[in-house]
This record gives C-alpha cells, sequence and structure tokens, in this order.
C-alpha cells in the first residue's frame, strides 16, 4: 500500500528480479467543443449597447468542433525510477463550423462587414475535415523521491517533452468557395486565382492542402507531488507548454519588424486531484483506482489558430487577402511612405488571440486487471474564459528616433513639426482590429471522453 497511483507511477529498470520494463498503451480521446462568437458594435439596441460607448454583444455565430484521436505511445524503463516515452498522437478526425447564431445570418452583411462594400465569410461556414499525425512526443520522465523505496517521503515526479513538427501545418481552407476563391488558398495568392502577381515577393501561390499540424516545436516540463495515505493519495503539481514556430511558413509571413506579437501562447497548468484505491489484490497484482482532478490553466497573449482561422483565413475580402508593406520610408516634405521594396505581408488566419485562463474538471477509472494489463476510462469538462479573437495595435512604440519610418505613427506638433510614436505593425487590419471591429469568443465549453489500454512487459 505504498505504491504511488497512475499519476506519478514512472517505469523502472534494475531493480531486483525485474531488470528492464517497456510499457504499450493506445489511449482514445473525443472532445466536442463549442463556443459563441461575438463582435464589437456601437449600435444602440436591449443587450448590445446605448449607442454611446461600444460593446462586444453583436451575436456572429455558433462555433463547434468535434476532434477524434488515437494516442499510440510507448513508456521504456532506462534506470531506477527513471523511464522515456514516444507518443504519436493522431488525429482521426477533426471538423469545424460555424452557423447561425440568434438569426445573425440574416443581418451577416452588418455583422460580418469588413472595409466598405465587402462582407469578411458568409454563413453557414464550414472547415474541411483534417486528419493526420498531430506531432511526435519525445519525453523523459523521473522520480526524484519515491514512496515506494522511502515510505516516509512522498513521490515526486519531474518531466518533460518535446513536441516535434512531423506533418503539414494547418492552412486556413473553406469547404464552400465563392466569389472565385480557392478552397485552400496561399496566403500569397491575392486574386485567388493561383497566378503569380508583382507583389507576392517570389512566395508559393499554389493551392494548399488543409494540413493537421501546428508548425511548431513544444517544450512541455511538468511537475507532480502525491503521498499516498493507506487508500487514499491526495496530489497536485504543475505543467508549462512553450512553443517555437518552425515549419509554418504562416507564422514565418508575420513575422516582420514591427509586429507585436507573433509567437504561440504560453500555457500554463496547475492541477490538484485525488486518487482512491478502494480494493487492491497484491499477490495477482490487481488494483481499482479513482482519479478526480481539478486543472485551471491560463493562456498567455499569443498569436494562434482561433475559432475564426479558416474563416477569415480563406475570406476574399481585399481588406484581408491583399498584401501590406512591412515598412514606411522618409518621404518629401517630412512625410513617411510606403517602402515598395520592404517585405509585403500577408493575412494568414492566425490570429493575436488575447490572454485567457479555463478550468476543467475529469473523473477517471483505472483497472489494473493483470500484472501485464490495465484499462483506464474518463469523462471532463472544461470552461475557458472569453477572450479576444484579434486585438493587433496599430503602431509598435520600439523605433521612435526614426520619423521617414513612423508612417501613420506620428502626433503632429503644428507648424510642420511631428512626434514619432512608433512604427506601423504590419499585422494590423483595420477591419478586424480597429476598435469596433474586433471579434470575441465567450460561453466556451469542452467535454471529452478518453480512455486507454496499457501491455505492460
Amino acid at each position: 500500500m505504498m505504491e504511488s497511483g497512475e499519476v506519478t507511477n514512472v517505469i523502472d529498470a534494475f531493480d531486483d528480479g525485474d531488470l528492464f520494463d517497456i510499457n504499450v498503451s493506445l489511449g482514445f480521446q473525443y472532445f466536442t467543443k463549442s463556443a459563441r462568437i461575438r463582435r464589437e458594435t456601437s449600435v444602440a439596441g436591449p443587450g448590445l449597447s446605448s449607442g454611446w460607448y461600444t460593446s462586444n454583444l453583436a451575436n456572429v455565430a455558433n462555433y463547434s468542433e468535434t476532434t477524434t484521436k488515437l494516442i499510440p505511445r510507448i513508456d521504456i524503463g532506462i534506470y531506477k525510477d527513471l523511464a522515456a516515452h514516444i507518443s504519436l498522437p493522431i488525429i482521426v478526425n477533426n471538423s469545424r463550423e460555424l452557423s447561425s447564431l440568434d438569426g445573425s445570418a440574416d443581418n451577416a452583411g452588418y455583422l460580418l462587414r469588413g472595409a466598405s462594400g465587402e462582407q469578411l465569410f458568409s454563413l453557414p461556414f464550414a472547415s474541411p475535415d483534417r486528419s493526420g499525425l498531430e506531432y511526435l512526443g519525445l519525453g523523459l520522465d523521473v522520480n526524484i523521491m519515491n514512496q515506494a523505496r522511502d515510505r516516509t517521503k512522498p513521490t515526486w515526479l519531474l518531466g518533460f517533452e518535446a513536441r516535434l513538427p512531423v506533418s503539414k501545418p494547418m492552412s486556413a481552407c473553406t469547404t464552400t468557395p465563392a466569389d472565385g476563391q480557392v478552397e485552400c488558398a496561399a496566403p500569397s495568392d491575392v486574386n485567388r486565382n493561383s497566378q503569380q502577381d508583382s507583389t507576392y515577393d517570389g512566395r508559393d501561390v499554389a493551392p494548399r492542402s488543409p494540413g493537421v499540424g501546428r508548425g511548431t516545436v513544444g517544450l512541455e516540463f511538468h511537475t507532480i507531488l502525491s503521498k499516498r495515505i493507506k487508500y487514499v493519495e491526495p496530489y497536485g503539481g504543475f505543467k508549462a507548454l512553450f512553443e517555437f514556430y518552425a515549419t509554418s511558413d504562416d507564422y514565418d509571413l508575420t513575422n516582420v519588424q514591427g509586429s507585436l506579437v507573433n509567437m504561440p501562447p504560453i500555457v500554463g497548468t496547475v492541477m490538484l486531484g485525488m486518487m482512491f484505491i478502494p480494493w487492491e489484490n497484491r499477490e495477482k497484482f490487481g488494483r481499482l483506482t479513482f482519479d478526480m482532478r481539478v486543472e485551471g490553466e491560463y493562456h498567455s497573449e499569443g498569436r494562434d489558430y482561433s475559432e475564426l482561422f479558416d474563416a477569415l483565413g480563406s475570406s476574399a475580402a481585399p481588406s484581408l487577402r491583399n498584401p501590406q508593406w512591412a515598412s514606411y520610408r522618409e518621404g518629401p516634405n517630412n512625410t513617411s511612405v510606403v517602402d515598395e521594396g520592404s517585405q509585403a505581408t500577408y493575412f494568414t488566419g492566425l490570429s493575436n488571440v488575447q490572454p485567457f485562463g479555463s478550468i476543467r474538471a475529469s473523473a477517471s477509472a483505472t483497472w489494473q486487471a493483470s500484472e501485464l494489463v490495465k484499462f483506464q476510462f474518463g469523462v471532463g469538462f472544461r470552461h475557458d474564459g472569453a477572450h479576444g479573437i484579434g486585438g493587433d495595435q496599430p503602431c509598435n512604440p520600439v523605433i521612435k528616433n526614426d520619423l521617414g519610418r513612423s508612417g501613420p505613427c506620428r502626433r503632429d506638433d503644428g507648424g510642420g513639426a511631428f512626434t514619432q510614436t512608433g512604427i506601423p505593425n504590419p499585422n494590423y487590419r483595420h477591419s478586424i482590429n480597429a476598435v469596433g471591429r474586433r471579434f470575441y469568443a465567450d460561453a466556451i465549453t469542452t467535454f471529452d471522453l478518453f480512455a486507454s489500454g496499457v501491455v505492460m512487459f
């Protein structure tokens, strides 16, 4: 009754009578996510605003997403309380769609307006189904303390996992092309005709495939501490995920000087839980464990694949698809004009997602049927806090000593004198980032089912 439960268990090697351990497992996960997409408005109306200020309560769309995933994994004992693992999460199917919310499709011309005379996308909107290998996970776990070896101490797990991109990154796509759109057009395909143009800056304009990966390298670090007391084992821990873009051209397209936010968000998680072990048969290696857990998560601000990634990224609206020059230069009479020799920047669908928190509760049961086999089943429910989709600022204050590069980021002091407030953010798009035009997501909930089977050698 001193052996730790599943959450801090690390297989090992070179123990007395057990020189080598290896676990082979197959996990299954099913997620269904829903959210409401809203947009800012200054229209006076019940539940909106008085007409004197801007609110973010205009109903735009219902968002729904379902994901089915298989996770093959191999754990290999290296030494006492030290193990490595390899995981290959496979997305069997991921589908996303936007539908009318309280009759919003009938007012799409207003709710989804971009620049004058254009509409950003139509409702209903469906993304193509995606499938494939999500990433390759390589990890290492170690118990720096183990209650089974020293009953006076708790079990303390430390570990990390590197998540390597192995499949094509996601591209913004639509299943219902309209107005000459290509189903999965490259961001630099300005005219949506797969033809080269002088502004393309040598970028590939061939149609893309939807893709399934994130195009990032992820580093996840985790630590968990548990202490078994007869039939219960409370535990707590935290983990952090850092991502760096690697194979995604979409991140590269927005990585130019003046960008305010171009990195994926940092995700930090704190967990608290309790395991109950109501039954054990040590002679036959049998055990039944129930696990109840609560997790709090924080997403920092970052450029990410939002709920509107496909809808905005595949838009035919000129305000989104036309390129913007990366910088300005000094012009005549103390002016600042577009530098047409700078890099052309394109909108890819990746958005500046504002920070938010979430909370998840889950319950699971693990049954070790014998020395060689165990099974786990569980359910979870998660709620994400409301947050903005977009919110890029028009100016970056990083440079204030070069008036020629200021563009519109300057203040007229009169008499032909100006004060620079920064340089333009090339990723700023007025039609989705200006106050009164920004999108928001709220009422975000996710229900998930998970199960796994493990064979232990």
